[in-house]
């Protein structure tokens, strides 16, 4: 397979004339010749699929020559139109992959990029930068990595993942600019785009529709782009496409190119069809409903007043209350969690610890991997509040967060069903000594990630959240290692621009605020002093707080800063790390760690300034020893002790002692 893709790109690579394929149109792709790649396919009916139900997959469909894009003469882009029409079918409603971009690129070599956020096209390092690539992007993920506006727009991209401009999908109904409608991408509905650049004026539109409206009169999307300076003489015009961890289906129905004039109109009436929403049709359903209804009916008859039938029922019996039905959609059914999880039997156990213990779980029904934590159903507000924020928090959506899907409520418990994570909790790969080492570049990309996580929920949410217990153990790693912030037990909502209500103290020792234990307020300046104790956890390869054979205490921050005073802040690092490691990028995350654990709220920067230190787009404040002295020694020690002392509650929900900390949640063996 590998020599045959090779063979196919040194043909395509030799391939100069451009004439004959500059106007083209497919209603259709069953007659079309197409370069593809990944796991792009024309199906038996003619439609162009470029991705499927796999995931973390890409897939490519090129026109099979290189066109001339650039007039010979005086070197400028010439003008090009095209039309398409595309559907994007998730297999969960309200969970899906990646989107797809209409793509003119040097070459059809893409084996350096990535699926997921990369659409197909790009890697963390942009692309290969030997490939000049301009792509219009449909994009239904939010990525605030690179400055995504949201998780449903049209973007312009030039040789990065990050768009040069956007705008929000929506086409108008008017041609001044009146009658703006929302135009969700991932609506498993084929929607048709209209793409054309003028040399003349530089100007590069991008007009969406749904199939059975006519083009509009404006664009979704406007952008004086110079492409003269932008491609290459010979350019490959095509389709990209990628899907991450949620199964989606990107499909292409028909196309229409031509390079300096206007693209010929689809016709619609001779396009594909897209395959059914769902498995079965209508009466097949209706059939296995009344099947499935009559051997129900059957079943009670036979067994009703038995002892076992008295048994059954009470061990699946739930705790459900006439105010939860508007919480429906989240709320898992016990009976389905005690299957997927073999009766929370030990081997299914991941892990344990102050609040609950977690096990592994795959659905019966749909193969889904799943984490369920078991909780205590005492809660110190309400459950109907309770209830409410935990399915608030299970609306949140970034790439670096552990996806809370629902909830159940039975007897005494609670239980919260996350997604599965399969490399486990980080504090195991930095702690335990047995297991493979982490690399500092993968630690590095670690703390970015986590960082884009709390920036989001400090910022980028319709609420503010803080999630009041960051530290390593609850940083789940997924199949490609990247950090994932989870368990979100113990989260807080509440509006932008108003004052966080005092609450109960509750989190991990070392990773405590001083200001959260006089006020009793959970900012996000408090999940900004923990964050700093995460970065130098990672950096260090320690516990905030570890308790040696002679009964002394070592406070980490203690540590660091004695280092930083001495001009010697380097001899902090994990000594595990050896010379292994980037000395600008060591020094800038102890230094903010140590920044971000200032006992001073005031001096603690917020994520989005964390943010921009990190992807070295600000520099570092100035650090003085101005406010440091005399206070870190009772942030570490007796700010502890004054919590134990003045209210005995405020513990009752936080792990006793850093020596003591293992992975609570979704740990994957």
């Amino acid at each position: 397979m590998f020599p045959k893709v090779i063979f196919s790109f040194l043909i395509l690579t030799l391939t100069t004339a451009s004439a004959p394929g500059a106007n083209f149109t497919y209603n259709g792709f069953d007659a079309a010749e197409l370069w593809l790649d990944g796991i792009a396919e024309i199906t038996p009916n003619g439609l162009l699929r470029l991705t499927d139900t796999r995931k973390l997959a890409m897939g490519h469909a090129f026109h099979p020559s290189p066109l001339r894009f650039r007039n010979s003469t005086t070197g400028n882009a010439l003008s090009f139109s095209t039309s398409f029409i595309f559907a994007i079918i998730p297999e969960y409603q309200d969970v899906f992959g990646h989107g797809l971009a209409f793509v003119l690129a040097h070459s059809v070599n893409l084996s350096y990029a990535l699926p997921s956020q990369y659409l197909g096209l790009f890697n963390p390092n942009n692309s290969d930068s030997s490939n000049q690539i301009v792509a219009i992007e449909f994009d239904t993920n939010m990525n605030p990595e690179f400055g995504d506006i949201d998780n449903n727009h049209v973007g312009i991209d030039v040789s990065s993942p990050k768009s040069i401009n956007s705008s929000h999908a929506a086409y108008f109904t008017n041609d001044n600019g009146a009658g703006f409608k929302n135009l969700s991408l991932a609506s498993s509905k084929p929607i048709q785009a209209w793409i054309e650049y003028s040399h003349m004026d530089g100007l590069l539109n991008v007009t969406l529709a749904p199939i059975d409206v006519t083009k509009p009169g404006v664009p979704c999307l406007s952008s004086n782009v110079n492409l003269s300076t932008l491609i290459s003489d010979y350019m490959y015009v095509g389709f990209s496409s990628s899907v991450g961890t949620f199964k989606t289906s990107h499909y292409i129905l028909g196309w229409s190119f031509k390079l300096s004039g206007k693209a010929q109109a689809l016709d619609l009436s001779h396009l594909p069809s897209l395959p059914r929403v769902g498995s079965k049709s209508t009466l097949e359903s209706w059939k296995i409903g009344l099947l499935i209804i009559l051997a129900i009916v059957l079943l009670l008859i036979i067994i009703t007043g038995t002892i076992f039938l008295v048994k059954r029922e009470n061990k699946f019996r739930e705790v459900f209350e006439d105010w939860e039905l508007e919480y429906g959609p989240q709320r898992f059914c016990y009976k389905d969690l005690f299957l997927a999880t073999m009766g929370f039997k030990d081997q299914q156990l991941l892990g344990a610890g102050g609040f609950g213990r977690v096990y592994k779980g795959v659905l019966p029904k749909t193969d889904i991997q799943l984490a369920v934590k078991q909780v205590s159903h005492e809660s110190r507000q309400g459950m109907r509040e309770f209830i409410a924020e935990i399915v608030s928090i299970g609306r949140l959506r970034h790439r670096n967060l552990v996806q809370l899907l629902g909830y159940c409520r039975r007897k005494g418990e609670l239980l919260l069903v996350y997604e599965f994570m399969p490399n486990g909790s980080l504090d195991k790969f930095l702690f335990n000594k047995s297991k493979l080492m982490l690399s500092w570049g993968q630690r590095f990309q670690i703390i970015k990630g986590v960082a884009s996580a709390l920036y989001y929920l400090h910022e980028g949410w319709e609420k503010v959240v803080v999630h009041r217990d960051i530290k390593a153990s609850n940083i789940l790693l997924d199949d490609q290692m990247n950090g994932r912030l989870g368990d979100f037990g113990l989260a807080r909502l509440y509006d932008h621009g108003t004052d966080p209500q005092t609450t109960h103290v509750v989190g991990t020792l070392g990773y405590l605020a001083p200001d959260l234990t006089k006020t009793g307020k959970a900012t996000t300046s408090t999940d900004v002093f923990a964050f700093g104790g995460f970065l130098l956890e990672v950096a260090c390869g320690r516990r905030p707080i570890e308790i040696r054979a002679s009964e002394e205490e070592v406070v980490l921050v203690d540590k660091v800063l004695q280092c930083w005073k001495a001009g010697t802040i380097l001899e902090a690092r994990d000594p595990n790390l050896g010379n292994e490691y980037i000395v600008e990028e060591m020094e800038m995350v102890l230094k903010l760690g140590l920044l971000c654990s200032h006992p001073n709220s005031k001096s603690r920067p917020p994520m989005r300034l964390v943010m921009r230190i990190l992807e070295r787009d600000a520099p570092l404040p100035e650090m003085s020893e101005d406010g440091w002295d005399g206070e870190i020694s009772a942030m570490g020690k007796e700010g502890f002790n004054d919590i134990g002392t003045s209210d005995s509650s405020l513990l009752s929900m936080s792990v006793c002692s850093a020596s003591t900390m293992e992975s609570v949640l979704l740990t994957g063996r």
